[in-house]
């Protein structure tokens, strides 16, 4: 199977989810919660890194619990800038 290549907005939503898991770790180590949420460091480390720009859901999801952060609020905080200024989800 040939995986599309993602355009640059999915790629810029995936920096500012991986900036906001960035800030929400704080002072945590990378390690801490990477094993809180049951992924791997290195898993973490891509996503925070915008290397895996498209985390599965459920990735997103124990990342978030381990955070203590709300999917809801995390949908709002990556959603796509549309050209009017307004917030936009793709889907």
């Amino acid at each position: 199977m040939v995986r599309v290549p993602l355009t640059p907005q999915e790629r810029e939503r995936g920096e500012r989810f991986g900036a906001l898991l960035r800030e929400a770790r704080g002072d945590r180590s990378m390690v801490d919660v990477a094993a809180a949420a049951g992924v791997s460091a290195e898993t973490l480390r891509k996503i925070e890194t915008g290397r895996a720009p498209t985390p599965a859901f459920f990735t997103v999801a124990a990342l978030a619990h381990a955070l203590h952060l709300s999917l809801d609020d995390l949908a709002v905080a990556c959603a796509e800038e549309s050209g009017d200024g307004e917030q936009a989800m793709s889907a």
